[in-house]
């Protein structure tokens, strides 16, 4: 009788001081932080192809413009917030990158806290935001103001932009486009909306919406789609149907 009440009580100290290491172990959750996907130094550069999607002819013929863009960090400097921030100048060429070089502007991307900002003619967009895992949402828009894009565009697309969820697609992986493929990629993926897309009624409105990113671990942005447009069959109107809107999609063919 004695043996067994030993056994018992052995019993429940090995059950206590089981229990007792299970609730001392936490799990702690590492994320990799914004700079291994958008990597920012003096003189760093990226080269990217870049197919235009532009509508002429008031938007009755549809065209598709081919060139080469160089995107290079030039300086560090202090943002109107007090924010160190990266100044990038782009610089444009035809499609094979045979005629020389020309700036075509500038932008200004900040690395401040737990988000990536890239602020390009007046517009803040938060490009990538912690934690850096599959699925996690954010409100990437949240800065734009209401109908970004007017008066260049006077469309539906950009109505609600501010409210777009910005989602990380998964985990990194490869990705491959135009037979080039790239390493330990991150999807961001903003938006994918169509309406009667294809145009199988001419008669009836169409619209498109698409946004999606894709950053590669070490190098930056390697590839961008970025699509808004509205087709209006203008059926009480002279002058026939029209398009309106712009598309761009680039990928990365160079870098340092």
């Amino acid at each position: 009788m004695r043996n067994s009440h030993l056994t018992l009580r052995i019993f429940i100290w090995s059950l206590t001081l089981g229990m007792v290491a299970c609730t001392d172990k936490t799990e702690t959750l590492s994320f990799p932080p914004i700079s291994d996907y958008a990597p920012l130094t003096i003189g760093k550069y990226i080269t990217y192809r870049v197919d235009s999607l532009v509508f002429t002819n008031f938007g009755r013929n549809t065209e598709i413009h081919k060139y080469q863009m160089k995107h290079v960090v030039d300086a560090l400097f202090t943002d109107g917030m007090g924010r160190p921030s990266y100044r990038i100048i782009r610089y444009i060429s035809d499609s094979t990158a045979s005629t020389p070089w020309q700036p075509d502007g500038t932008y200004y991307i900040t690395s401040v806290g737990d988000q990536l900002e890239v602020v390009e003619d007046n517009l803040r967009v938060i490009k990538l935001h912690q934690p850096l895992r599959a699925e996690y949402i954010w409100k990437g828009n949240r800065f734009l103001p209401t109908d970004p894009y007017e008066p260049l565009y006077n469309f539906s697309n950009d109505d609600a932009m501010v409210d777009w969820e910005f989602r990380i697609d998964g985990d990194p992986t490869t990705f491959s486009h135009r037979g080039i493929t790239y390493n330990n990629v991150l999807t961001v993926d903003a938006v994918d909306e169509s309406f009667n897309i294809p145009i199988t009624t001419p008669t009836v409105y169409a619209s498109r919406s698409r946004s999606v990113e894709r950053f590669s671990k070490g190098i930056g942005l390697i590839y961008r789609e970025h699509e808004l447009w509205e087709y209006q069959p203008n059926t009480g109107g002279s002058g026939g149907p029209y398009k309106i809107g712009f598309g761009i999609t680039q990928w990365m063919v160079d870098h340092n």
